[in-house]
């Protein structure tokens, strides 16, 4: 099991519209508590817990006091997912790690509790967590990846990325780029067979846009 965690929490927010003006979408109320205190609940385990910050970063700083998070601050621009991996590497060490994003609601078993009985890392570079685009509430657009039966993951398909994953870190430091995304270092891994896929079995809904704050409660309402 991997000892460290990075919590993206660094986005503008902007599909949330007017409730992000004064407010970061992680710290935005669900079911009664903030957005991150979901994706908290999933990480007691963790020794290490790391979390980013830029947009209202001293609201985030002030929300991990006492919480046992350690703050990786972006400034003056915000790193995207893998430039704010890179950024937190120091903080969370060389080994594999987990990553989570804190704009989902989920109900059903803990995914990172799944991710660590599936993780094989001599075979896998990355472990990425997904639902079926029928379990995926709140969910825009279509599906992210395919699963195919070796358990690799292939781009278009039914399955969407639930922001949760184990990966390991080394690949990043080849990457020139300063602000990127993870899909760069995910091709990499794809292209040698090694980005692999687990399909999430409970229900999980996208709360990165307004209406789903009242279908993640929804949805909570109903365990």
């Amino acid at each position: 099991m991997p000892n460290a965690v990075m919590l993206f929490a660094a986005g503008f927010g902007t599909r949330m519209g007017a409730l992000t003006k004064n407010c970061p979408k992680p710290l935005i109320p669900v079911a009664g508590k903030p957005l991150l205190d979901h994706a908290l609940g999933l990480t007691a385990s963790i020794p290490t817990r790391v979390v980013n910050a830029h947009y209202h970063a001293d609201q985030i700083e002030n929300y991990a006091k006492g919480k046992g998070l350690i703050v990786s601050l972006e400034t003056p621009d915000v790193l995207d997912t893998g430039g704010g991996l890179r950024h937190a590497m120091p903080l969370l060490g060389p080994d594999p790690v987990f990553t989570l994003n804190t704009d989902a609601v989920w109900s059903g078993p803990n995914g990172l509790d799944l991710l660590t009985q599936a993780w094989n890392p001599d075979k896998m570079d990355a472990l990425l967590l997904c639902v079926p685009l029928r379990n995926a509430i709140g969910r825009k657009g279509g599906g992210d990846f395919r699963l195919s039966d070796d358990g690799q993951l292939h781009r278009k398909g039914d399955l969407v990325y639930t922001g949760a994953q184990i990966i390991k870190t080394d690949g990043l430091t080849d990457i020139p780029d300063t602000v990127f995304s993870l899909n760069l270092l995910w091709n990499k891994m794809a292209s040698h067979g090694r980005l692999c896929g687990l399909s999430y079995p409970g229900k999980w809904c996208d709360v990165g846009h307004p209406e789903g704050i009242q279908l993640a409660e929804e949805m909570l309402q109903r365990v």
